[in-house]
């Protein structure tokens, strides 16, 4: 698999306008007191109970691949695979349907979550320098939403002159416009144009339906649906569904039949196509990013929080170095992934 190299990046270097950014920057992403970084969970004894239509009962999980250097922002691939991103050492590994690992794509620019959209090309949320354990207020290089393949180029870096914040994920739409996330949640149309929307919400994850027509985001335990209008723009805001085991949702996955698998502390919940909680998939370890895979889209990929390292011991870091390791997991599903779309 060949590695593309990334393009060289553009930072603002006017004063005045790189204070104004770095602040913003700062505001989309508070940096914390180095002490406060805890430790991910150890992994734990799960036992998965059946959900009807989705997953059997006492299907086990197997790890796939875990390490030190992060993983997020799962999608999968049409080989069965998927791609992850890496943002600190600034890459993207691809793990195959056998569970090989190799680096795939290098110079991302701290991109955090993925898709590949109707052409192929493989688009980020680029995160850029902005990790909260490295030093974020003095970051100036803008975050953006970026195609990072074939060749780099920024779709968007700022919604009326301000700058995103912290960006945290994205989904792709058949027309070639991209609803993401930072310090607030934003669209921008195949032409350029950025519209921000529901800028009440504490927005992680963001999925379309099969059609196309519902765009869900997360908003702590609720999910909120909108509907989509002809040029890509959302109205009628209204709460979809409740995730009923605890905890804030994350990322997410959409099945054929347009059921929702929500990644949370506990494990992935998954809601029906009219919002009803069916159900927990409780997860090895905390569960942050989520994509169906395999020959026949019937693979659950997640990623959790925390790894082992070579010796089975929990990677730890110490006190106020923030722990990136990361594992990625796989369970056989009853339901299918959405074919339509990568994610």
């Amino acid at each position: 698999m060949p590695i593309h190299r990334g393009a060289a990046f553009s930072i603002l270097t006017m004063g005045m306008v790189g204070l104004a950014l770095a602040a913003n920057l700062a505001a989309g992403s508070p940096q914390r007191a180095a002490e406060s970084f805890p430790q991910p969970e150890p992994a734990r004894t799960v036992t998965v109970a059946g959900i009807a239509g989705v997953v059997a009962s006492g299907v086990q999980w197997t790890l796939v691949w875990q390490g030190a250097d992060n993983a997020d922002g799962i999608v999968g691939t049409p080989d069965g695979g998927v791609l992850f991103a890496q943002e600190q050492p600034n890459r993207i590994r691809k793990l195959t349907a056998d569970g090989q690992s190799s680096v795939y794509l290098e110079g991302t620019h701290g991109a955090g979550a993925l898709a590949i959209d109707a052409t192929d090309r493989i688009l980020a949320v680029e995160r850029t320098c902005t990790d909260p354990g490295r030093g974020p207020t003095d970051c100036t290089e803008p975050t953006a939403v970026a195609v990072l393949a074939p060749s780099r180029r920024i779709l968007a870096d700022n919604f009326e002159g301000r700058p995103f914040g912290r960006v945290n994920d994205l989904v792709v739409d058949r027309r070639g416009g991209v609803y993401f996330n930072g310090a607030g949640t934003f669209y921008v149309e195949p032409a350029g144009r950025v519209i921000s929307f529901g800028p009440d919400l504490r927005t992680n994850g963001l999925m379309l339906s099969p059609n196309e027509n519902t765009l869900y985001v997360t908003n702590g335990t609720a999910i909120v649906a909108f509907d989509v209008q002809p040029d890509g723009g959302v109205t009628n805001q209204r709460n979809f569904g409740t995730l009923e085991a605890g905890g804030s949702g994350d990322g997410m996955a959409i099945d054929a039949d347009g059921r929702l698998y929500v990644t949370t502390r506990p494990g992935v919940q998954v809601l029906g196509p009219d919002g009803k909680y069916l159900g927990l998939i409780p997860t090895p370890r905390a569960a942050i990013s989520v994509a169906f895979s395999g020959s026949d889209k019937q693979t659950l990929y997640i990623v959790g929080s925390g790894a082992a390292g070579p010796d089975a011991q929990e990677l730890r870091t110490p006190a106020g170095v923030r722990n990136n390791a990361k594992s990625i997991y796989t369970l056989p599903m009853i339901a299918r992934g959405f074919r339509g779309r990568a994610k």
